[in-house]
Order: C-alpha cells, then sequence, then structure tokens
C-alpha cells in the first residue's frame, strides 16, 4: 500500500479487492463460492453479473474457471455449473463482443470446450454448446462424448445432446433410439428426427418391426438390464398409434410399415364385424362394400376374416354375411353353409329379420318432398332467402365417408340444413369444387353469412368437429368455428342434463344407442336409426336410405330442442337454452364451463321415488378398477379419496375381472367388452362409462350410481399419481435443503422435460385463496425423520422412491405462512397447501353438498407436476 492510501481500500490495479475478481477469474470464483456456501442466491446472482461486466474476456474466463477448478467434476450440483448458465442466460439477454463464427479465437474455445465437455455432467453440458456455438464445433471429439454417454447408459443426454449438436448424421438412429423408446420417451426421439427424413423412414421401419405377430419386446429390452424400462407402453396397440401419427405427420408412405398397416386393417374388421353381427347397427350393403374394400385380395385378411365370421353363434346371419361377400361355401363351418344353401335356394336377399323393426326408431315426420338435394349455385340461390330468413331455428350437421382411423382430419360429403318442415341436403364434392368457381363461391357465401347471423339460432351435436371437417373440405370455409354465432350445441346440453341426474337409461353399459341416438331416445322416445351411419357418402347418387338418414340426423336436432325448451325442468335444465354453453365469435370450441346446475337437483344421497337406495359407501372404502381409457377418470376419483387401479396401455380387459375378483374392486370400462365382464364378475360389478362426457362428470355420475359418500376430509387423501395413500410431512427448511442438493435452486425453469406445474404461482406474500364449504387440508401423516431417507443427494427414501422435487417452484419456498409439504411414499411426488383444494370443491360441490364431518376452509395441496 502507497503512503497516504486509506486502509482497507484497494490499490489502482490490485484485482485482489475488486468485488468483481477483476482480471482474475479464480479470485472471481472464490469471491461467488462465499454466497454460494450460504445459498444467498439473489446476491449471488447480483454478484455474478457485477462480475461478469468486469471481466474482459468472460468467455476466456470462464474455461479458466473451469480449468482450475475440480468442483464440477463431482456428482451433484456445483457452483462451476451454476455460473456457466448464468453467463449463458446473461448473454442471451444482453450480447457481449466476441469472436466473430468461424473465426481462430473461436475455434481455440471450442477446441477447449470440447475437451472439458468429456468430463462434464449433464447440468454443464447445455450452456457449454451453447456459449461456445459447438455445434459448429469439430465432430470428432463430439462423437466420441456421445459414444461415451451411450456406454455409460446415459442415454436421455447421449440424444439431447446429439440432438443439439446436430450430429444425427453421424450417429446409428436404432442404437441412439431404442433405449429411449423403451424408456417411453418417443417425445425425445421425435426431436431427434426432426428434419431427417431418412432417419424418419428408418425409425419407423424399426418400430413396425416391434408390431409383427408374434415379437416379443422383451428381447430387445435384455439388452438395457440396468435401465428402468416402460415396456407396458409398448403394446402393438399403442406402437401401431404411435407410427400412424408419424406416418401422417411426416408425410411419409404407409408401405414402410406393413405390420402397423395390417395391425390398423384387422383393427377395422373387427370393429366392422362387431357392428354388423354384435350390435346389428350398420345396414348389409354398407357392410359388405366396407368389408370387399378393406379385404381385397390380401389373403391373411381373408383368412381373419373367416375366422371372424366362424366364431359368431348366429349361423343365418353368418350365412347372409357370407351371401353378400360371395364366400366360398367349402371355406365355411358346416352350419354356416347349411344355411347358405338354404338361403341360395330361397333367394332371400332381403335384409336379416333382426334388421326390421323401423317403427322402433324415430321417424323423420316430414314427407320426401320436403328434402331437397342442391348441387348447384343455382339451387342455392333459388334456396337462399328461405335458409337465411332471420330468428329462425335451423339444425346442422355433416356426412362423411368413414376412415376407420386411416388418419387425418375426414373431408366432408354432405351438409344437412334442416329448417322447420324442410331439410336442405347439400352436395359438398359439387358445391366446393372447382376452386374459385361459381358454385364455391356461392356455397362459401351462404354458409358464412348463416354462421355468422346471430338472429339465426344454430343448433348441432358436436359442432366444433363437424365445423373443422367443413372447413378441410372447404378451405373458403377454414375459420368457420371462429365466425360461429348464435348457437346451441346439443352435446353440451346433453352433458349436462346426464351430470344433473342419475344415470340415464344405458348409462350402465347395456348396448343401447349413444350420442346424438341416446339424447333423441331420452327426449322424443325413440333412438335413431344409424345403420346408414358408415355407408359410403361419396357416391353419387346417393341411396335413398342415406338421403332420409341425413335428413333425420339434422331435423330430429329441432325436434329435441323445442321439446326442451317446453319442459326443461324435466331433463334438469334451465328455462333458458341459451345460457348453455354455445360456440361463438371469439370463443374456443367446447371450452365453455357447463352452466350451473338447477338448485332442484337431487342431492347425491336422494333416490328417486321408486327407486331402491344403493348401499351408502364412504369414499376411502369405495375400490374401482378402470380400463386405460379412462386415465382422466381415474384421477378424478383418487382426487376424491377413491382407491382406483388402472390397467396398462393394451393389458387384456380379463385382467380387469381378475383384479375385481380377487380384490373386491369395481369394474368401470369405456370399451366393447362390457358384456363379457359383467358376467365374470355379477350384476352390479360392472359399469360402462359414457366416454362423452368429461372426466368430472364422469366421477359425478360414478359417485351417484354406486351412492359413494364424499367428504371435505376425503379430497387429496389418495395420490391422483400413484393411487398411494400415504404421505410424509416435510418442513419448509428440510425441503428447502433437499432441493438446493438436488441441484435445482431455482426451482422448474419450464423448459425441461420435468412435467409441469399445475398451478400458476401467485405473487410473494399474496393472500391464499379459501376452499368453499369450510374444509382444511390435514392429512393423517407423521413428519419426514433422517431415518426415512435412504440418501439426500438424489432425495431418495428409504424404500427407494426418489422424491420429485424438480417440480417445486422457487417462488413456493420463499411463501410466508407456508410451513411444510406432503411427499407421496409411493411415487415421491411433492405437494403443497395452495388454492387447488378449492377448485377441486367447487368442481364437485353436487356430491359435496351437505355431507357431515366437513372441515374449516383452508388451502389445499398442489402436487407439483402432477397433470391438472
Amino acid at each position: 500500500m502507497e503512503p497516504g492510501e486509506p486502509a482497507g481500500e484497494p490499490a489502482a490495479g490490485d484485482t485482489a479487492g475488486d468485488p468483481a475478481g477483476g482480471r482474475d477469474p479464480l479470485l472471481f470464483l472464490q469471491t461467488l463460492q462465499t454466497l454460494w456456501s450460504t445459498r444467498e442466491l439473489g446476491q449471488l446472482r447480483e454478484e455474478a453479473q457485477r462480475g461478469f461486466a468486469a471481466l474482459e474476456d468472460p468467455l476466456t474466463a470462464l474455461l479458466d474457471m473451469l480449468d482450475g477448478s475440480r468442483g464440477w467434476r463431482g456428482k451433484g450440483p456445483s457452483l462451476e455449473a451454476w455460473v456457466a448458465r448464468e453467463l449463458k442466460r446473461c448473454l442471451q439477454a444482453q450480447p457481449c463482443p466476441g469472436p466473430a463464427r468461424g473465426s481462430p479465437g473461436l475455434k481455440q474455445l471450442q477446441a477447449r470446450a470440447v475437451k472439458l465437455l468429456a468430463e462434464s455432467p449433464p447440468g454443464l453440458v447445455e450452456p457449454l454448446v451453447s456459449i461456445f456455438q459447438l455445434q459448429d464445433a469439430d465432430r470428432s471429439p463430439l462423437l466420441a462424448h456421445v459414444h461415451r454417454l451411450h456406454q455409460e447408459g446415459k442415454f436421455k443426454e447421449a440424444i439431447v445432446l446429439g440432438t443439439k449438436l446436430r450430429l444425427q448424421a453421424d450417429l446409428d438412429v436404432e442404437k441412439m433410439c431404442v433405449p429411449l423408446l423403451l424408456q417411453d420417451k418417443a417425445d425425445l426421439v421425435e426431436r431427434y428426427v426432426d428434419g431427417f427424413p431418412d432417419l424418419q423412414r428408418r425409425l419407423l421401419a424399426l418400430m413396425d418391426s416391434w408390431c409383427r405377430p408374434g415379437f416379443d419386446i422383451r428381447v430387445v429390452a435384455r439388452r438395457y438390464p440396468q435401465t428402468t424400462l416402460r415396456l407396458e407402453r409398448l403394446s402393438p396397440r399403442a406402437l401401431g398409434r404411435q407410427v400412424l401419427r408419424l406416418l401422417e405427420q411426416h408425410g411419409l408412405d404407409p408401405a414402410l410399415c406393413p405390420s402397423v398397416v395390417a395391425q390398423q386393417r384387422l383393427a377395422t374388421l373387427r370393429y366392422l364385424c362387431h357392428k354388423r353381427l354384435v350390435e346389428r347397427s350398420v345396414s348389409r350393403e354398407s357392410w359388405a362394400e366396407h368389408v370387399q374394400g378393406l379385404v381385397g385380395q390380401d389373403q391373411w385378411l381373408q383368412e381373419q376374416l373367416l375366422q371372424l365370421l366362424a366364431s359368431h353363434d348366429d349361423a343365418a346371419l353368418v350365412a347372409q354375411c357370407a351371401l353378400d361377400l360371395r364366400l366360398p361355401e367349402e371355406q365355411l363351418p358346416a352350419s354356416v353353409a347349411t344355411e347358405l344353401c338354404q338361403l341360395r335356394i330361397q333367394e332371400r336377399t332381403a335384409e336379416a329379420p333382426l334388421e326390421g323393426g323401423k317403427d322402433d326408431y324415430y321417424r323423420l315426420p316430414i314427407s320426401r318432398e320436403h328434402l331437397h338435394f342442391l348441387a348447384s349455385w343455382e339451387d342455392l340461390a333459388r334456396h337462399q332467402e328461405e335458409l337465411l330468413q332471420p330468428g329462425r331455428v335451423v339444425g346442422l350437421d355433416l356426412e362423411w365417408r368413414p376412415s376407420f382411423g386411416a388418419g387425418g382430419r375426414p373431408r366432408a360429403s354432405l351438409m344437412q340444413v334442416a329448417v322447420e318442415g324442410r331439410v336442405f341436403l347439400l352436395d359438398l364434392p359439387r358445391l366446393s369444387s372447382p376452386a374459385g368457381g361459381q358454385a364455391p363461391q356461392a356455397f362459401s357465401r351462404l354458409v358464412s353469412r348463416l354462421l355468422a347471423d346471430p338472429s339465426i339460432t344454430k343448433l348441432g351435436y358436436g359442432m366444433a368437429g363437424d365445423l373443422r371437417s367443413l372447413g378441410a373440405s372447404c378451405p373458403a370455409l377454414a375459420q368457420a368455428e371462429k365466425q360461429l354465432q348464435g348457437s346451441v350445441d346439443l352435446l353440451h346440453v346433453h352433458r349436462q342434463m346426464r351430470a344433473a341426474g342419475r344415470p340415464a337409461p344405458g348409462v350402465d353399459g347395456t348396448a343401447g344407442p349413444r350420442g346424438l341416438s341416446l339424447l333423441v331416445q331420452q327426449v322424443l322416445g325413440k333412438p335413431l336409426d344409424k345403420t346408414q351411419q358408415l355407408s359410403n357418402w361419396d357416391r353419387r347418387p346417393l341411396g335413398e336410405g342415406q338421403l332420409v338418414y341425413a335428413a333425420a340426423d339434422a331435423y330430429c336436432l329441432l325436434e329435441v330442442y323445442w321439446a326442451l325448451r317446453r319442459e326443461p325442468a324435466r331433463f334438469h335444465l334451465s328455462g333458458d337454452l341459451a345460457r348453455s354453453p354455445r360456440l361463438g365469435r371469439g370463443e374456443r370450441a367446447g371450452a365453455g364451463e357447463l352452466p350451473p346446475l338447477p338448485k332442484a337437483s337431487a342431492s347425491p344421497q336422494q333416490v328417486p321415488a321408486g327407486e331402491d337406495a344403493a348401499p351408502e359407501v364412504p369414499a376411502r372404502a369405495f375400490r374401482v378398477v378402470c380400463d386405460s381409457m379412462l386415465q382422466g377418470l381415474a384421477r378424478s376419483l383418487r382426487c376424491l379419496g377413491v382407491d382406483v387401479l388402472v390397467l396398462a396401455t393394451g393389458e387384456d380387459h380379463r385382467r380387469a375381472a381378475e383384479v375385481a375378483r380377487q380384490e373386491g374392486r369395481i369394474i368401470l370400462t369405456s370399451g366393447l367388452p362390457y358384456h363379457k365382464l359383467r358376467a365374470q364378475v355379477g350384476a352390479g360389478r360392472c359399469l360402462a362409462v359414457d366416454c362423452s362426457l368429461k372426466a368430472r362428470q364422469q366421477a359425478i355420475a360414478v359417485i351417484r350410481h354406486f351412492n359413494v359418500r364424499v367428504t371435505h376430509s376425503d379430497i387429496f387423501s389418495r395420490c391422483q399419481a400413484c393411487n398411494c395413500h400415504q404421505y410424509l410431512k416435510v418442513s419448509k427448511d428440510v425441503m428447502k435443503q433437499l432441493v438446493w442438493l438436488s441441484g435445482h435452486p431455482e426451482g422448474p425453469s419450464g423448459t425441461g422435460d420435468e412435467a409441469a406445474q399445475i398451478e400458476d404461482e401467485p405473487e410473494t406474500g399474496s393472500a391464499p385463496e379459501e376452499a368453499p364449504g369450510g374444509c382444511t387440508y390435514d392429512p393423517s401423516c407423521r413428519w419426514l425423520e433422517e431415518e426415512d431417507l435412504q440418501s439426500r443427494v438424489p432425495a431418495t427414501l428409504s424404500n427407494g422412491t426418489r422424491l420429485q422435487l424438480s417440480g417445486v417452484p422457487a417462488g413456493v419456498l420463499r411463501r410466508p405462512g407456508l410451513w411444510h409439504f406432503y411427499c407421496c411414499t409411493g411415487c415421491g411426488k411433492v405437494f403443497w397447501e395452495g388454492s387447488h383444494l378449492g377448485r377441486v370443491a367447487e368442481n364437485f360441490r353436487e356430491v359435496l353438498e351437505g355431507v357431515p364431518g366437513s372441515r374449516e376452509p383452508s388451502r389445499a395441496p398442489s402436487p407439483a407436476g402432477s397433470p391438472s
């Protein structure tokens, strides 16, 4: 120190006293180390930003820090990795001058960074790649590093790095993708092959090979004995859906995937046989046309068809099918062959007797002369005034040729517009081509005016999907969904009816009508005849049966609407149907909330007169098993405390019956095997769930159907993700410590692969939201103790469950008044008190109201990372 300088102040040019470390990166790192050890993240970030600004060359300084320190080479979080991430963030916010791209200076820095990359933990790799633009560096050492990660079993890190560095062309696509597919990380695989058509084709060929009959995925899995795999997600059916989606997404030839295409055709064939032989809901003509077009000359599909027909016990109906398909008599069972001979002798070519009974269905109340087929702009001009008359009510519907899951939105073939006393059938193929012609222009103008006129009430059933199909068929109407004003979607009204009352006829799974047909039956007394639904709507001229069916499909909307307006209370509706959800300008289709249920609705414990009340069951004693299509229902029921097991994707439905018998569970199913399952478990032990309802409404229907008693204390008594009912309470201080040690000091960034939190983070210090109904969340559980932890890094319980700390936002750890957390001992999810209980209590108000045992209001746990 020079004489006269104040004590304690650094001399000019002395970097040791510079709070940022001046030109010495290691002194800068030492300064930060003190704050890192005290875990003062805010001060640490401020100090780092001042230090970055004082460094002459931040990129070189970072490399010097990493070269001169060993702390980042071990496991767990490190200050050096944090500094690299912070520098990357600062450079993105405010770029500083540096070596030009491709310059010798940058190449020297890249060479140093690549050497460090070989030893870097995952948390350091991404900032190094970004800061030093390593995607432009020498590929050989980068490839070597990716191979090393793969050999060490770090498959996710290897494929992510390969994607970031654009190394796909130099890597083996099968080697890189197989372990990720086995771990159910298909999203990473899709990003890896994005933009590489050859890799996309090779990936699809690989996935298709796993769908071959007799292929055992466990043979592939044995190559990765140390990896946690998710083989239940790799059934041929689930894989097939992925392959078909990717084929469509990438515009590739389906011939690349013969196994999946054969699987899809067989599934379609089974569906058609079920519709014809079991439901009897498709006409002979339509069924024969679809089956012949599907099977063609394919020998394997012909054999499958014969097996499906032979397995059915109605020899007369099977013989009729064989006659329609001209199947060789010698390949049929003896009983069917005998019936076939009699049919030929008697020349019985009419429909089977069971397909009669048209009086059992809704009948169009107008005569044939009031059906108008419009196929030209002159036809439209002649009826335009009647179609656009202000103040009237019209029913809208569309028909298209069934695609049986072939992918893509179907192109509509016919548009029906019903007004009182008339139905107009608009021929879309003729009216939408040629593009720019007089007919397409007249058609799009008329439909746009009809949809946009708020004085005309438009009725539909599932209008959003119909309008999207209309837009796919007529590009000029691509925005039809946004143009719609003044509409009532009877699908939403139907959902309200079913949510408000006890399950309607058919809800228990009987093979009755569904969708619009069910609504027509409930309101007008008879269902729709759907035998023409799967017919060929592209064929011209349309058959007489098709014309009548199409007209009835639209006209019934008018009659249902008028009936609901006359007697709303009978159907648990308010008098004004306009209050029901509708689509309009600026509204997203289907996104509106259902209107409040009428106060007169029966409570869950009230049973209508004439019905025997089912015994009351406490929620926590109610045990069910769901098929894999009811994941949303499962989460909703678990949210209410119900013990719910869910079949894995592709798992045989017979497993549900086995579990139900062994564990005394109720079966909830959405699929076709309802009758088989009911026969195996007995009456009252199997329920077919209406899939047109949302998960919340399904849960309410189940609760009411089985008279389940739900109290406020049942909410969140069970983990929605894994069904476990055992929690551990963790103090805020311990949780902060565990989160810090886990390497997530900032909480989730929202850019990684972790599941997102389910609630928005309120501002620090904001008041908690109170839950209606007077309840508090206080599960019966003990505090987490030291012996409950197998390890702290990573935080792992003594039973081997790893805590999912990455889903805990930093703001929650700083929230005033929040003193403890809860962790699920089954899956490791972390919960904290928030506003979620209030939302759940509100959503299920009708099954919670009036139930004794309610608690005082408070906040409820919000599961970190669980789906909303």
